[in-house]
């Protein structure tokens, strides 16, 4: 087995669902952990394709025969994985695999019988109790002291299920007392994106969950370091699918990282950066597939500090523009839009005004069935003032530093996309971004040609 850990320094390795989808990439994953005596807590995702799987298992409409076809799919991605491993190991492991998923054929069972939001995070956390599990075996197989170790045991949260909100205070407490002893003597193997309510209940944290479920497991633990691996070699000034002139990015502050996460750059998730914000823990993003290949460091302080550091993309963008006389020199009007906005739950990302008109922009969540800008929501709104709703959109952020205060931004950016119908343009909030919507159409020609602007 691998040494006891020799040094203070503690870095907890985040695994993502293509790092984890068969026996060659979890190997392959076990190396980086083994690599570094500082790796001591590994948390991951379901296998790729797993998690698909059981939110198609988690919706009403599914028949008892679809039922057994997912789950049996699902059991033959894991055991695509335990079969690489000894007879004793293997047996076991299915044994524990056909248990979970005994239990997770009653779950779906009680989903088609009563819908219901709890049995869908009960469902969904099926993926990382089986991927955690084998992940373990796969570390002990290279000699690595790995073992299991359930997170719902210290990540506890509220009953939202579907987005829960995790107690830091509770979670700390009980990394002190549960989970940092383990890790002197183990490499403990757990969970991203699940957690636990007070009544005992499986919660989810929402989009995102794994990464931050591991910022949050550093913090608590007062880690020196948190790796993310993914499949991709780091954070690029875009999306290398938009232009092949894209570039890996060495090093980034955490502001730029910030935003590059809330506007579209799907390489990490925003809310993973808040923790490791508030304890400064450096955050490394790289390729476990490649992991030669380095990656991108993200930092309180950086070296380099250029005026354009990357564009980001956020495709499915709701516009949304209210407009009323009784907006002229009156006051309380925003307000009311605002509350009723909050009484169905919706979070308005950018927003412009005129004299008598408000225009707000909306995020639908990738693979969401219906607009979060619902026949209800215009109704109530209509009472207010006239509304328009325009869908179709793309959210284009050009980062950077000093964008405020830098001169011919606006210029160098509206000049090379002169030719493209910019339908809103919000510029001076931030020191760290200026975002423009363009039409769904546009979009990839325009990073494409802002890329080739700015940075080539």
């Amino acid at each position: 087995m691998n040494p006891v850990q020799s040094t203070s320094s503690l870095t907890v390795a985040k695994f993502g669902g293509t790092s984890v989808a068969d026996f060659q990439a979890m190997l392959r994953c076990a190396n980086i952990v083994k690599s570094d005596a500082s790796n001591r807590l590994v948390v991951v995702s379901a296998s790729a394709g797993v998690t698909n799987y059981l939110v198609r298992l988690s919706q009403q409409n599914v028949s008892v025969e679809e039922q057994r076809a997912i789950i049996e799919n699902i059991r033959s991605i894991q055991v695509n994985i335990t079969q690489h491993l000894t007879a004793v190991v293997e047996t076991s492991l299915n044994q524990e695999i056909d248990n979970l998923l005994d239990a997770l054929t009653q779950q779906a069972l009680t989903q088609s019988l009563q819908y219901s939001t709890k049995t869908t995070d009960a469902i969904l956390a099926f993926g990382e109790q089986l991927s955690s599990r084998i992940f373990a075996q796969v570390l002990q197989s290279i000699d690595v002291s790995g073992e299991y170790f359930n997170v719902q045991q210290v990540m506890k949260t509220n009953s939202l299920h579907g987005k829960a909100v995790v107690d830091i205070k509770q979670l700390s407490e009980q990394c002190t007392l549960l989970l940092a002893p383990k890790l002197k003597e183990k490499v403990l193997v757990t969970q991203g994106f699940i957690g636990q309510d007070n009544k005992g209940q499986t919660t989810t944290l929402g989009r995102g969950g794994s990464d931050y479920s591991a910022a949050l497991l550093a913090e608590a633990l007062k880690g020196d370091n948190l790796s993310i691996w993914t499949d991709v070699v780091g954070i690029f000034t875009t999306d290398p699918r938009i232009t092949d002139q894209a570039r890996a990015i060495k090093e980034i502050s955490f502001g730029e990282a910030a935003e590059m996460a809330t506007f579209g750059a799907k390489i990490l998730h925003p809310a993973t950066l808040i923790p490791a914000m508030r304890c400064n823990i450096p955050v490394f993003v790289g390729s476990s597939k490649e992991p030669e290949q380095g990656g991108t460091q993200i930092k309180k302080k950086v070296d380099s500090n250029p005026t354009y550091r990357s564009i980001a993309l956020r495709r499915e963008q709701t516009l949304v523009t209210v407009k009323s006389p009784a907006m002229l020199h009156a006051s309380g009007f925003l307000a009311k839009v605002f509350t009723l906005l909050a009484k169905h739950e919706l979070s308005v990302d950018l927003i412009t005004t005129s004299e008598i008109s408000v225009a707000l922009t909306f995020d639908n969540p990738s693979g969401s069935t219906q607009s979060l800008i619902t026949n209800t929501v215009v109704a109530e709104l209509e009472q207010l003032c006239e509304v328009s709703v325009e869908h179709g959109l793309s959210l284009v952020a050009v980062i950077g530093n000093g964008l405020t205060l830098a001169k011919g931004v606006g210029q160098s950016i509206f000049e090379t996309i002169n030719d493209i119908n910019v339908r809103l343009i919000c510029h001076g909030a931030s020191d760290n971004n200026l975002c423009f919507l363009v039409d769904e159409s546009d979009a990839n020609l325009v990073v494409e040609k802002l890329h080739n602007t700015l940075f080539n």
